[in-house]
């Protein structure tokens, strides 16, 4: 059987929504929703609609990829009602009139079974570049509150639990090398591999213990985050997963300047203590994301141009960290390769 979420050229990709769109109706006519408009928003690890209904409520609809297996929905599910009852603003899922809280739903022949939630709608705005120095502060009260949650979470033993740490960074690093020359020459590759020895090397050395590791979003970057004002809402825990805390912390700080990322620890530590000697690791984190990142995306030709015009940024980072010279609270110069020896 084929994976439904498989497409390689832009014809595959327009026949697969349409397969999608055909399931997530057939997934709505077993819920109690009087739905007048299905909107698809966009495919990544699942594909998304945003559903309204007669009575002006908003939902979303996910079709999961194969790669997420109805335990690990089910991990995901019972965590969202966990930051629900401390009072954590995230989306719910809700349940069929039969009760069932994910659905198994029947694709074309020759394609696996799919599963489909329905969630609701958690409303806000995006800040994306316009975060302001008091939304930074509260993300990092939200990413604390999340973590004190996670410590407390009891899961089902039975269910699946995906794991973000040696093993799912050494994948993305082989899917990397696959695509790696679509956008970077053989010089910058090289040292894309030297941080990967070095993330690696300092992954080895960490130690999980009850506080520094627990169930996470593990995907928190501003496009995750919706605001209501100054107040953050976390949404879209489709990746979430075991892994340390400060995997969280350095996902979002991709997308913020030096100032914010700041406010973003000052936050974070109004609630939680970090410790005296997190930074190196949290630099270590910000790395090993940025290059899962560029893995998950370097498979799509639609994003190649962007990916190639992000290198003067990422390998500026890169060289930082592979000199040892600390970059998340500095401003770093954007180079082009020949600028960025590797030996100082």
């Amino acid at each position: 059987m084929n994976d439904f979420f498989q497409f390689v050229t832009e014809e595959q990709r327009c026949a697969l929504l349409d397969k999608a769109k055909r399931v997530a109706i057939s997934a709505l006519q077993q819920y109690n929703l009087r739905w007048v408009e299905i909107e698809y928003i966009g495919i990544s690890d699942t594909i998304t609609y945003r559903v309204r209904t007669s009575l002006d409520k908003t939902y979303l609809l996910r079709i999961h990829s194969d790669r997420r297996c109805s335990h690990e929905i089910d991990l995901e599910l019972q965590f969202l009602d966990a930051l629900i009852t401390a009072g954590i603003k995230v989306p719910t899922g809700i349940t069929t009139p039969s009760g069932l809280r994910w659905l198994k739903i029947g694709t074309e022949d020759g394609f696996t079974f799919t599963h489909v939630t329905v969630m609701k709608w958690v409303e806000g705005v995006h800040a994306h570049e316009a975060l302001t120095e008091d939304q930074a502060y509260q993300v990092g009260v939200l990413m604390a509150r999340m973590h004190e949650t996670a410590l407390d979470f009891k899961s089902s033993s039975d269910l699946r639990k995906p794991v973000w740490g040696m093993n799912s960074y050494k994948e993305a690093l082989a899917k990397l090398e696959r695509y790696a020359g679509t956008f970077l020459s053989e010089v910058s590759w090289s040292l894309y591999q030297l941080a990967a020895e070095k993330v690696i090397s300092q992954l080895d050395h960490m130690k999980a213990d009850d506080c520094n590791y627990g169930l996470i979003h593990a995907d928190l970057h501003l496009g995750n985050v919706v605001f209501e004002g100054e107040v953050p809402h976390p949404i879209d825990f489709g990746r979430c997963g075991y892994g340390f805390f400060l995997y969280d912390l350095a996902a979002v700080m991709l997308s913020l300047v030096p100032y914010q990322r700041f406010k973003v620890l000052q936050g974070y530590e109004s609630i939680r203590l970090l410790g005296s000697d997190y930074f190196q690791s949290l630099e270590c984190f910000f790395i090993m994301i940025m290059m899962e990142n560029y893995s998950h995306h370097a498979s799509n030709p639609r994003e190649t141009e962007s990916i190639k015009g992000e290198q003067i940024y990422a390998l500026a980072y890169i060289h930082e960290y592979l000199h040892g010279r600390p970059f998340l609270l500095n401003v770093v110069e954007p180079i082009e390769i020949d600028d960025a020896p590797i030996s100082s």
